[in-house]
């Protein structure tokens, strides 16, 4: 009785282990997949972000001359924050991204 007690704890464990790790796969494949369709987005116009996503949210100005165009959404309570850096030229030289998968 004592082995299959032991047995079933260690048959538990490996399937809350693997459950664990299918889990952090998951948002690791979905965290790449939005940076590789975020930098997309490199070298491209103002007015195309625009154009895709609507007026940001909120927009920050740095010491640099550039800014920052911060969009933010919520899917199951959790809030997803896209940030894209704008030169002064008005192209896309950077982003990130928070929460967003």
């Amino acid at each position: 009785m004592n082995k299959l007690k032991s047995f079933i704890f260690g048959l538990l464990l490996i399937t809350l282990t693997s459950a664990c790790q299918t889990v952090s796969d998951k948002i690791e494949e979905k965290t790449a997949l939005e940076e590789k369709e975020l930098s997309k987005w490199l070298n491209k116009s103002e007015t195309e972000l625009k154009i895709a996503y609507g007026q940001p949210d909120e927009v920050k100005f740095s010491n640099s001359k550039n800014r920052f165009y911060i969009y933010t959404s919520k899917k199951f309570k959790i809030k997803c924050e896209r940030k894209f850096e704008i030169s002064s030229n008005n192209k896309i030289v950077g982003f990130t991204s928070k929460n967003c998968f």
